[in-house]
């Protein structure tokens, strides 16, 4: 399965903000329902970067200045998807580097969705269970009586 069969899960979870917005502006993106990630993209578009809630947290028990852009605070360089990418591998990729959700660029690295690890293991369990279900009725010949 690739990535592009979950499009409507992962533009429904892309939040993005330019390099030099406030921190603010991160924060009001995260506040929203099922948004775990922004993706931070420079002048040209480009995904530059990813603020997580962790990076929020970690910057407000900081002795830091109040308000700094959102490219101070970001994670950079990013691990990153594309939209042909197998979904095991993506999922793999972040159960072992510990990310719960990964943006999904385009060739041009702009940023088209943002893939969340719950999302992803739904969408492995079903494939999953429709293989079962294949090799269940081929071996007791359902379909073929």
């Amino acid at each position: 399965m690739q990535i592009e069969q979950l499009n409507a899960m992962t533009k429904a979870r892309l939040m993005v903000i330019d390099a030099s917005a406030a921190v603010q502006a991160a924060a009001l993106s995260l506040s929203k329902p099922g948004i775990g990630l922004v993706v931070v993209c420079d002048d040209n578009g480009a995904a530059a970067g990813v603020l997580s809630k962790s990076d929020l947290i970690r910057h407000l028990t900081s002795r830091e200045s109040p308000a700094p852009p959102a490219s101070a605070l970001m994670t950079s360089p990013i691990v990153s998807c594309g939209p042909q990418d197998d979904l095991h591998t993506a999922y793999q990729t972040m159960a072992s580097r510990s990310l719960q959700n990964l943006p999904v660029l385009d060739v041009g690295a702009k940023p088209i969705g943002v893939l969340d690890i719950r999302d992803a293991m739904r969408a492995l369990f079903r494939e999953e269970e429709v293989e079962e279900q294949m090799l269940f009725n081929y071996v007791t010949g359902v379909g073929y009586r």
